[in-house]
C-alpha cells in the first residue's frame, strides 16, 4: 500500500477532527504538494459533501486540487481522471448521484465515501506519477 493511501485510510479513521472526502485526499498529499496537514485539512473544509449542497464530490475535488498543485492542470489529465471516474460510477460525479447509486446497491454511506476517497488517492497517484516508483 502506498504511503498516500495509507495516510488517508488514517485520516478516514478518526473521529476527531473529522476530515471530509476532499480533506482526506488532500491530506494524504499535503507533504507532496507542499503545504501543511491543517492547511489541507483548512482547504478542503467547505468541499465535502459535495460542496454541502451534494454537488460535485469532494472525494474527487480533493483530487483536482491535487493534480493542479502537482502541475498536472492540462485538459488531457483532467478528461482522463473524469473519464476513468464516470466510467466506475455509471456516469456519475456528484455526491448526490453516487451516494443514490450506493444507497440502491445497500451500501453503507460510509464505507462509500472511503471507498471515494481511496479511489481518488490511487487515480492521482497513477496520473502524477507518484506510483512509478
Amino acid at each position: 500500500m502506498s504511503e498516500y493511501l495509507e495516510r488517508a485510510k488514517e485520516v478516514r479513521k478518526l473521529e476527531e477532527p473529522h476530515y471530509n472526502c476532499c480533506q482526506g485526499v488532500l491530506a494524504a498529499f499535503a507533504k507532496e504538494c507542499g503545504i501543511s496537514e491543517e492547511q489541507a485539512y483548512a482547504l478542503g473544509a467547505h468541499f465535502g459533501g459535495g460542496m454541502g449542497r451534494a454537488s460535485a464530490c469532494g472525494a474527487i475535488t480533493g483530487g483536482l486540487m491535487v493534480l493542479g498543485m502537482l502541475g498536472h492542470g492540462d485538459k488531457k489529465t483532467l478528461n482522463e481522471y473524469y473519464s476513468i471516474l464516470r466510467a466506475n460510477h455509471q456516469g456519475c460525479l456528484d455526491c448526490a448521484d453516487l451516494l443514490k447509486i450506493n444507497k440502491e446497491k445497500g451500501g453503507n454511506k460510509k464505507q462509500h465515501c472511503d471507498g471515494m476517497v481511496f479511489e481518488c488517492v490511487e487515480l492521482v497517484e497513477k496520473l502524477s506519477g507518484l506510483n512509478a516508483g
